[in-house]
Parts: C-alpha cells; structure tokens; sequence
C-alpha cells in the first residue's frame, strides 16, 4: 500500500470503521471503470468531487453517486454556497490527494461535506481510498459517519 492509503486507513480505523482497502490492477479515474473493475452498478460508486467556495474560496467535497451527476444551481439553493471548478492543484493542496483518488476522509484541511441522496439506493458503496487504484467499501450511513456529511438532493440523473 501507499502511503495515501495507509493515511485513508489510520482515519478509517479511528472513526471505528474496519474497511478493508482493495488495490485495483489499474487506476479507475471514472466510475464507470471502477464498476467495471469490481462488477457491480455504477450507482454504488461514491464519487468525491471537490468544488472551490466561490466565496470563501474553500474546498467542498460532494459525494455523489456514479450515474448521477452534482446539480450546481441545487447545490445553491439547498446550502447557498456557489460552487465552481477546481484545478488539480487546488484539489491536492486542499486534499493531499490527487483527482481521481481523493477519498471521502483524512483531508489535509477541514472540508464542507455534501452528501448526495442518490447514494442511499444502495446497501453497499465504494469510494477511492487515497489513489486512482484504490478503492474500499461501506454503506451511506458509515459515509455519513466518517465524514459528518449532510444528506441532500443535489444530483440529477
């Protein structure tokens, strides 16, 4: 393992959480290719997507189904804070992980979490785990748990 992952790991089990983290034989950057990689439905992917505070200029994490995609102006209306995009050095100095890899826990700064509802269709859901290869698994009541996320509709199909 990485150390990104040993980090995703230590944070897991702190929050009391005993996550297995599987590395994959390949980066999985989309969720489709990790529904591939593990066989399962696209939907059970939990996608970390980090958006830039318009303004704060703080990092927000949304945590988003796989075959949904983050609705901005729900987003508005639901919290009022206005989101844009963020570069990949913005992700990695906020994060300490890279895009494609950033995992829902052991940021490098405290986020503004926004869990979509999409994710509570699921029994069981797989998020990065520090790196493109790597992934672990839980359900949206444990993602809630480490992440002191709120659950909102901010997603559309």
């Amino acid at each position: 393992m990485k150390p990104a992952n040993l980090k995703v790991k230590a944070c897991l089990q702190q929050a009391g959480l005993k996550c297995e983290i599987r590395i994959l034989p390949a980066a999985v950057r989309t969720a489709q290719l990790a529904a591939d990689a593990l066989g399962c439905e696209v939907g059970q992917i939990a996608n970390s997507l980090i958006f830039r505070d318009l303004a704060s200029d703080e990092a927000v994490l949304v945590m988003c189904a796989g075959d949904r995609r983050v609705d901005l102006q729900k987003v508005q209306f639901e919290t009022g804070i206005e989101l844009g995009k963020a570069d990949a050095d913005f992700v990695r100095r906020q994060t300490g992980f890279a895009i494609g890899g950033v995992p829902p826990v052991a940021h490098a700064n405290a986020l503004t979490t926004l869990l979509d509802r999409s994710l509570l269709r699921q029994r069981k859901i797989w998020a990065a785990a520090g790196t493109p290869e790597s992934i672990f698994c839980m359900n949206p009541e444990q993602l809630q748990q480490i992440t002191d996320g709120e659950w909102l509709d901010i997603s559309r199909s």
